[in-house]
This record gives structure tokens, sequence and C-alpha cells, in this order.
């Protein structure tokens, strides 16, 4: 056969090679309209940083060694401009001189990829930048490097943009990210996010969120206007997202989605059986939801990859069964784990979940090093089905969240989770692991040996009572307005108004810091865990005076407080344990949280 490629990176230059090690005979030519075929694009921030030093470390494969060691025929700076199905042929065109020529195929895959999307092309500005190709990341090094600029802005905070303000912040930059969203990462919960957002804070990042970009004035610096306010930086790196490069494919008549994203089946074919196409410029399905949708990850091109390969050569029938969405990223001296659905996704296609947040260590804490990680498990209420995860700490969280990968992609349950057999070393991890934590977590959940209740839910609560004002209501209805009296009491006079928080730290983290409810500090008990027993008495005579109707217990992490509302459950006392402890309330409270 004669197998023509279209764009080379994860996509195109994975299936060129899969499809030479299962058929030696094969003519294989692969078209790149960069200088570069194959080229980690995922390592371009760390390129401008310096932490990777060359740009040859980002050659995964260069075209002499496509051509030795595949026998691959590799043509750069030459693009595909249009494709004949009928009589199975391709128009190229070489950018050196614009020449155009013919090539004839048998088989036709498409990884054409996807571009940043930059509203202002039209100013045609030196220092507003974008990042896919390795010519993009050295334009953007040689302007920081040279120019050093004070202050520059980066649109978007997604994977791309909190990667470049990482690594541009090496060069002495203040940097500063513009979020349209309400919080960064628009994939994760807020709660998390806020965990995000503390630690890039921490490094000198500001952050404006809920504020899209408007529009950009060139003079001697950048006038960028954003909803609420105007900036004057020194440049802009546009990371607001990516279109599919479904041009070609839609001239030639093949099926696209609205958004543009080119339609396969599970074969990774087109709508033209002879015609594959994979990558960033495919709609894909989503494993949990069945949602059709484009996702722009190199390990999804890659298994697409070799999906193409084998179906095209016949060796065995694959089918792409779709994504689970597994993703991690860096940022700063943390990591972010993400797999599986959020919240805001599970309330979207309408399942009935609930989550467990933990916050164990990464092993035991009696070994040096020893790292708190935060681990959010999102699972079907009934079933206790892992539907998704995050996981954020400084060590550990590729591990873990490779684990819960696992977890989401065969339908494991809370149950299995606990039934794991994991390594345990003390240097490595625990006699019970972070995931066997989270399993027990959710089962007692499940089995009702506690009630949960989540940090953002706290927060709501904690401000109604700070708004609440008690009304009195009156005996007897005569009037309109007397009723009117009535709602407002009824609304305000809430069961709010009778939950009071119950902290069990020691007094040493009490006094340090905790919980405050403006105007009502007796609204937050501290009792210690270890005296909690001996002040059953004095907590019921505070209950039966206060007319307390709900404790809400709270510790650091949740692990006492768990311990803590089990003794009082089996006492009598109404207690629901605050998930994710004061680790979480912290950042979320003191308004880090979108």
């Amino acid at each position: 056969m004669k197998i023509i490629i279209v764009g080379g990176v994860a996509g195109g230059a994975t299936t060129a090679t899969r499809l030479r090690r299962l058929n030696e005979n094969d003519e294989i030519i692969m078209i790149e309209k960069g200088k570069y075929i194959s080229f980690a694009n995922c390592g371009l921030p760390y390129y401008i940083s310096d932490i990777i030093k060359e740009k040859s470390d980002l050659l995964v494969q260069k075209v002499e060694d496509f051509k030795n060691r595949y026998n691959i025929d590799v043509r750069v700076n030459e693009e595909v401009i249009k494709i004949d199905r009928k009589n199975k042929k391709v128009e190229i065109e070489r950018k050196e001189d614009g020449k155009k020529y013919i090539e004839t195929y048998d088989k036709l895959i498409l990884s054409p990829g996807a571009e940043p999307i930059n509203p202002f092309k039209n100013l045609n500005s030196k220092k507003i930048f974008t990042l896919r190709t390795i010519e993009d990341a050295e334009k953007i090094k040689k302007y920081v490097t040279i120019d050093k600029p004070k202050n520059m802005l980066i649109v978007g905070g997604g994977y791309i943009g909190i990667e470049m303000a990482e690594n541009l912040s090496k060069h002495n930059v203040n940097v500063i990210i513009a979020e349209k969203r309400p919080h960064l990462l628009g994939m994760i919960d807020s709660d998390i996010a806020c965990l995000v957002n503390k630690e890039l804070i921490k490094n000198g990042i500001k952050i404006y969120l809920g504020q899209g970009i408007e529009n950009i004035v060139e003079g001697n610096h950048l006038y960028v206007k954003l909803e609420k306010e105007t900036l004057e930086v020194d440049a802009v790196v546009l990371c607001i997202g990516i279109k599919p490069e479904s041009k070609l494919a839609i001239e030639s008549g093949l099926d696209v989605n609205p958004k543009g994203y080119i339609i396969v089946n599970e074969k990774m074919q087109t709508n033209d059986e002879n015609i594959y196409a994979l990558g960033d410029a495919v709609q894909t399905k989503n494993e949990i939801t069945e949602r059709k949708q484009g996702i722009a990850l190199a390990g999804v091109a890659n298994r697409q990859a070799r999906i193409v390969a084998s179906n095209i050569e016949k060796k065995e029938e694959e089918k792409y069964e779709g994504f689970i969405g597994s993703s991690i990223i860096k940022i700063f001296n943390k990591t972010l784990g993400i797999v599986g659905l959020s919240e805001k996704e599970c309330k979207e296609i309408g399942i009935q979940y609930k989550t467990m947040i933990i916050t164990p260590y990464t092993h035991v804490r009696y070994y040096p090093g020893a790292y708190p990680i935060t681990i959010k498990g999102i699972y079907e209420a009934k079933t206790g089905k892992i539907l998704g995860a995050s996981v954020w700490g400084k060590d550990k969280v590729d591990k873990i969240t490779d684990i819960l990968s696992v977890a989401v992609k065969m339908k494991m349950t809370a149950k299995d989770l606990s039934k794991l057999e994991l390594c345990y070393a003390p240097p490595y991890s625990s006699a019970k692991s972070p995931i066997n934590i989270l399993g027990n977590s959710i089962e007692n959940e499940i089995n009702h040996l506690v009630e949960t209740i989540t940090v953002k839910k706290v927060i709501e609560i904690i401000k109604a009572i700070e708004t609440a004002q008690t009304v009195e209501i009156p005996e007897t209805i005569e009037t309109t307005e007397t009723a009117e009296i009535v709602e407002i009491a009824e609304k305000n006079n809430k069961e709010d108004n009778n939950i009071y928080f119950l902290d069990v730290r020691t007094k040493e983290e009490y006094n340090l810091e905790h919980i405050e409810i403006k105007n009502k500090k007796d609204r937050v008990i501290n009792i210690p865990l270890n005296e909690l027993r001996k002040n059953i008495e004095k907590l019921n005579s505070i209950c039966k005076e206060n007319k307390i109707k709900e404790l809400i217990v709270y510790c650091h992490s949740g692990m006492r407080s768990y311990i803590a509302c089990r003794i009082l459950t089996q006492k009598g006392f109404k207690v629901r344990n605050m998930i994710g402890g004061y680790t979480m309330y912290q950042p979320m409270g003191t308004g880090l949280f979108g």
C-alpha cells in the first residue's frame, strides 16, 4: 500500500513508525508543514525557562532517523492543500518555492493537530505571542532573554497558561494571569482550584479571575482591556484555547462537528473509508459520559495512532473506546493530577454523586520526607463507583493519580480501592496507602458511619449565619404585612442558626487560626479530640443551652474530626464531618477560591 500521513508530532509520527513495524513493504510518506517532524510540544514551556537547555533535546525523531531507521519518506516544510477523494490524490505545496505537485494514495491519515486561538492576529505585533511550535518557543525565549520585559500578561489559565506563568517567572518577569472563567483550570472544581491559586500567589503570580480580554492597544507598551480594568504590560502570551486545524478535511467534504472537529468511528475512520484521522483535530468519546468532544492529550493521540495502524494493516481490528481525561501538571513546587469527571460535569449530565476529600501523608511520617497530599474523590452516591479524582501535593501525585486512573477506567468502586494490595515500605508509602484510605473513607459514608459536608457548603452556612437576623414571629397573622414578616422570619430563622462548629484540633492549633464567624465567636467551640470524651457532658450542656441542633466538626485534614464524629454520633449528637478539614477551608475561606 501507499500511505500518506498529513502531520507529524505525536499522532502522525507514532502512526508512521507503527505502520512500518507492522509492514516492511508499504510505501509511507509523511508530510509536515513545519520544520520539525516529531518534537515534544509538551516540553516547550520548559525550553523557554532553560530547564530544557538545548532545542535538540525537544526533537523526538529527526528526518534522517525516520529514513534510516524506519524507511519512511519524510517531507518537511511542505503542506497538503487539497484532497481529491474520488481519485485518491493529494495536492502538496512546497513552502520554500511555492511549487505544487500531486501524490496518489491508497490510505490517507490526517493528523493536523490544533492551533492556538488568536483573535488579535490583525495587530501583527511582535509582543503578542502564542505557543504551539518550536519556532513559537524560540520567539518567546529570545524576547524575554534580550528585551528583558518587566511585566507579561498570560491570557488564559489552562494547562499552557499556568506552565507559561511558572517558566516566565524564572526570567524575573512579573507574571499576570487573566482568566475569563471563575477559576483557573476549568476542568477541575473550585475547591481544588483554590489550592492552585494559593501556590501561584505564593510564587508571585498575580491572578485576575472572571475577566476575559476585550481589546489590546499597542503603544510603548501593550494596553490590555479586560472586562473590569485595563492593564499596562510589556507583552502578552495568548493561551485562550485551541481550535482544530480541520480546514483541509472540511474542504474535502469530510464530516465535522459544529466546532470543527473531524468525526471518526471507533476504528478512527472518517466518512471516507480510505481516510483516517486522529489526535487533537478529531471528535472522540468521553468513556464515562458517552459525550462526543475533542481532547488535546499526547497520550490519547498515541493510543489512537496504534489503533489506526493496526486497522489499516488489518493485523487485528481495534476499536478506540474513548478517553477518561487523565492528566497532570507541575505548578512550581506542587503537582496536580486529574482524572475522570468533575462535580460540574456530574451535575450537567445528572449523575447522583458525592465527594470525599482526604489529606494523608505520602508515606509514614516517621520516615523523613513525608508530605501531606490532598485527594478529592468523586463517586456515584449509591454504588460508590469512582467517577473522577483530583490529587494535589508535592510528591507521589503521579503515582496516586495513575492508580485512580485505572480505577476509573475499570469502573472500580470504593470497596475495590479498600481491597487493593499496594506496595509498602516506609520510604514509599504506608501500610494503609492513601488509595486504601480514600476507599475506606467513602465506604464509611456509604455505610452511614459518618455524615459529611463540603467546605463550600460550610462557607455558605457561615455567610448565612453572619447575615441572618432573628425576627419574632407573631402568634396570629392578621394582615398581608404580618404574613410578610412571617415569611422573612422563617427565612432568617432557618436551621443555619442552630448550627455550631466544633474544632477538635489542639489548643495551640486553634489559637494559631480557626474558623471565625463575624460577631458570633461563640458559634465555634474548641475541644481537642483527646479531651472529647471527658467533656461530653459539658458539650451536651452547651448544646441544650444554645438550642444547638447540629455540630459541624473539623480538624486539620478530616481524620481527627471523623473519629470525633464517631464518638459523638454514638453519644446521640447530630454531627457532620467537614471533609478536607482546615487545610481546604483556609484558602477557600480567605478568598482564594473562585
